[in-house]
């Protein structure tokens, strides 16, 4: 970790952060059964009973997959076509 460059490691952290805070959020739900905090699978379920949220899951869905997965894929896309 100590060689990595100063941006990845505020990356990393951040994303720790997120991480953290996410878990966090869904036991204090659990544990807590009460609506203060409600766990993510009510949350989303609360946005997909509409069809708007149902469009803005699907667009999140769309941009987090855009963003994790297929911006990384350089070295699919390199080589000839023969």
């Amino acid at each position: 970790m100590r060689d990595l460059p100063f941006r990845a490691r505020i990356g990393y952290l951040v994303w720790v952060l997120l991480f953290t805070g996410l878990f966090t959020w869904e036991a204090i739900g659990l544990v807590n059964p009460t609506d203060a905090y409600p766990t993510l699978s009510q949350a989303v379920r609360a946005l997909s009973e509409h069809q708007v949220g149902r469009w803005g899951l699907f667009v999140v869905w769309l941009w987090l997959g855009l963003h994790a997965f297929v911006r990384h894929w350089r070295f699919l896309l390199r080589g000839s076509a023969d």
